[in-house]
């Protein structure tokens, strides 16, 4: 058997291994590991990157910054901030059609600008906004469809662990990605907004028509907020301006977070302690995932499975657009079962050179790939986030939350589409940043 064709197995076998439930951290060391020997024929080579992978793949300063992001969201999270947030962002959106679920949109992604979770803000803002919401006789497909589109923000929005991921397995600038990350954030929850606006408007009996507030309580509403605020501009300001590395960053942004988190709750020593813990438990998880993707990449190498997807993709005769969007519905596939780390680990190193061997920038195509992978976690029959908003709000049938995403998704597609076909839009940002 050639090695090309022990590389396909081996992709093959890891597949069905992660359908089986299997870790994907050990599922990559495992099939990488026992690739290297079949290919190299010699124990000693695969017991020597065994040994040797764990620790390269993680004795990196880069890396600080993956725990310290954790810790910073942890601890905004448990400081209560989610249902400041949600008011404030109500107080001052309210009077839009559908203007609570507008402030949801709204209070997802300043949430999102501190947690880099999508998870953690479906949840955390369905508890808070999806009883608000019934309560004032909005839809409930409008209602939790807003929060699970709100929610995929956690991962455009940085601190973003999906773009430093990417940027480690790409080799690119992770300070770039984050700041890319910015405008499309951006961009996709003002079309989030658009999208309940317009459907309220439509159809004026989806969501109850609330009352303005006055200025005084708009800018005592921002009391509540303005350490958070202060902490995401002094984090991603350092980055684009320079002055502080991500890692940097992410140490003064677990600190400021600390300190907001005694601020309004005190030394209150069970949340911190479970910050901490679950700062652990998801660093822990990251780490195996990417010790497995670098022995399981070893193994690519040997295989030359990147390069002849790379050659078979050059030799193609149809437009690279096609392509990409063969990629893109690939990974909307994808998102629908595997979580958005285990996504990047494992197709960018196979899809990586023939992305950069079309013209294409790395950095503007991990934006793109963050971007479709947050379609997947909302689309059916799986979409991770809609089962967070089952959990949350058991009261309501799983078929309406469908419903209540879709044209949100509709938005998705839309947006991906501009940026697509404009990726100047996505690099403004990085292109300033590097001038």
């Amino acid at each position: 058997m050639s090695t090309l064709a022990i590389g396909f197995l081996g992709i093959v076998i890891m597949v069905v291994l992660m359908v089986m439930r299997m870790h994907i951290g050990f599922t990559m060391a495992v099939v990488g590991f026992v690739g290297i020997y079949i290919i190299t024929g010699d124990w000693y080579i695969a017991f020597h990157t065994l040994g040797a992978e764990p620790y390269s793949s993680v004795a990196t300063f880069l890396l600080i910054a993956v725990p310290l992001f954790t810790l910073m969201g942890r601890f905004a999270f448990h400081s209560g901030i989610s249902k400041d947030l949600y008011d404030t962002a109500s107080i001052w959106l309210r009077h839009l059609p559908g203007g609570l679920a507008v402030a949801t949109v709204g209070a997802c992604a300043l949430f999102s600008a501190v947690s880099g979770s999508s998870l953690a803000a479906a949840a955390s803002m369905g508890a808070i906004a999806v009883p608000e919401m019934l309560r004032h006789r909005i839809d409930p497909r409008m209602a939790t469809g807003v929060v699970a589109a709100g929610g995929t923000l956690g991962i455009m929005i940085p601190p973003s662990l999906g773009f430093i991921i990417y940027g480690l397995i790409a080799e690119e600038s992770i300070g770039t990605l984050l700041i890319a990350g910015i405008l499309p954030g951006i961009i996709l929850a003002i079309s989030f907004m658009l999208v309940v606006v317009l459907w309220a408007t439509i159809s004026p009996a989806a969501a109850e028509r609330q009352e303005p507030a006055s200025w005084r309580e708009r800018f005592r509403s921002l009391y509540g907020v303005w350490g958070i605020l202060a902490l995401f501009m002094l984090v991603m300001g350092g980055i684009y301006g320079g002055f502080m590395t991500p890692t940097e960053a992410a140490a003064i942004g677990a600190s400021g977070s600390l300190v907001l988190l005694v601020l309004r709750k005190g030394w209150s020593f069970p949340e911190i302690s479970e910050s901490l813990r679950e700062t652990t438990s998801i660093t822990a998880m990251v780490f195996l995932i990417l010790i497995g993707a670098h022995i399981f990449n070893v193994f690519l190498a040997l295989s030359r499975v990147p390069t002849f997807i790379t050659d078979f993709v050059i030799a193609l005769q149809v437009s690279p657009i096609l392509i990409l969007l063969v990629i893109f519905v690939g990974y909307v596939i994808l998102g629908c079962f595997l979580d958005t780390l285990a996504m990047i680990v494992l197709t960018v190193p196979i899809l990586l050179p023939a992305i950069q061997a079309m013209g294409y920038d790395p950095i503007w195509f991990g934006v793109m790939i963050v971007m479709v992978m947050e379609m997947g976690m909302i689309t059916p029959p799986v979409g991770m986030i809609v089962y967070v908003i089952k959990g949350v709000v058991p009261s309501i049938e799983l078929r309406q939350i469908f419903q209540g995403v879709w044209p949100f998704v509709v938005a998705q597609v839309a947006i991906l589409m501009l940026f697509l076909f404009w990726p100047e839009i996505t690099l403004w940002l990085p292109n300033l940043m590097r001038s």
